[in-house]
Order: C-alpha cells, then structure tokens, then sequence
C-alpha cells in the first residue's frame, strides 16, 4: 500500500507532467507571427487553405496512404470553414469537393452522399451554368465509382449537355478538362 505522502506526491508529479504537457491555454504568438482575424476571416483563409491543399494533393501523380488521408480531412475542413460563412454555392461546392476526393480515393458509399448533397443543393438554390454541370459530374464518378452503370450514363450525358451551355468559354474548358480526368473505373 503506498503512503500518503507518495500519493500526494505522486499526484503532483501528474498534475505537473499534465499542465506541462498539456498547457490548458495556447501559448501566444512570438513577436512578428501574430496576424489577427475576425472569425470570419480566420474561416475564410481555413477554407481557402484547405482547398488549396486538396488541389495540391490531387495534383500529386502518386500519395502515400496518409497524404490520402490528409486528402480526405483538407477537403472536409475547406466545406466546413465555408459552410460558416460562406453562401449556399459555397456549400454546394464543398459537397462537390468531398465527393470528387472520395470518388478519386474510389470510396462510393462517401463519393455517393456528397454528390447527392451537391445535387439536391443545386437543384434547391437553382446553381445552373458551371455549378450544375459539376453537380451532374459527381453525380456520374461516383456512381461509376460504386459501378452504377446506367446512373453513370444517365449522368455523364446530363454533365455534358449542361457542359455545352456553360457561358464562359474558359469555365467550359476548365470543366471538359476535368470531365476528361480519370478515374471514370472504366466509364466514359
């Protein structure tokens, strides 16, 4: 049985290893490194930032399981920053992400949901243009990611004629171009 006094000492000797190791606040900034942001912008510059990680890592010819899974949470972070401040269109395109990144990580179950929330927001907000051709892409990867044959058909037609009536001759492009992009699992 231990003694009092090494309990209470055992005690403190915890307690400091925890507050030594676990500080219950952050420690504030060195000189130089603090930037102030409202909430709002702090979202935004996370939203940005996480999104831009994801296009980095996509671009990548060949990831490591954890840049995969490092994937996986960028994209996820960029649609919860947005979905703070951002508008309808924002969180239609986060859904949009998610399900591209799942779809490419050939994970349909995920790349299915996303995709479904992408559509039913654009189709609730009335997105047309760029944001309804990508809606009906994720639509058709993931369904040719879970080996929907006639979804993906069904889909990848739909993309298409929304592709043609896309306004900006650069948008239109950027989106043929990503249609065009693997991995379609042997669909196209």
């Amino acid at each position: 049985m231990m003694s009092a006094n090494k309990s209470t000492s055992l005690a403190f000797v915890l307690i400091f290893l925890a507050l030594t190791t676990f500080p219950l606040r952050a420690e504030e900034p060195a000189a130089g490194e603090d930037e102030r942001c409202t909430e709002a912008q702090c979202h935004k510059k996370f939203a940005v930032q996480s999104n831009n990680e994801v296009w980095d890592l996509l671009s990548k010819e060949s990831r490591t399981e954890q840049e995969d899974e490092n994937l996986v949470h960028a994209a996820h972070a960029s649609h919860y920053h947005w979905s703070k401040i951002g508008k309808p269109i924002n969180v239609q395109r986060g859904h949009w992400l998610i399900s591209h990144v799942y779809a490419v990580l050939n994970e349909p179950d995920q790349a299915l949901y996303h995709a479904k929330e992408c559509l039913s927001l654009t189709e609730e907000h009335g997105f047309v243009d760029f944001d309804l051709a990508y809606a009906y892409e994720a639509m058709a990867r993931a369904n040719a990611a879970a080996g929907n044959e006639s979804e993906t058909t069904k889909y990848l037609k739909m993309a298409r004629d929304a592709a043609e009536k896309i306004e900006a001759e650069e948008d239109r492009q950027l989106f043929n171009s990503d249609l065009k992009a693997g991995p379609w699992y042997g669909f196209e």
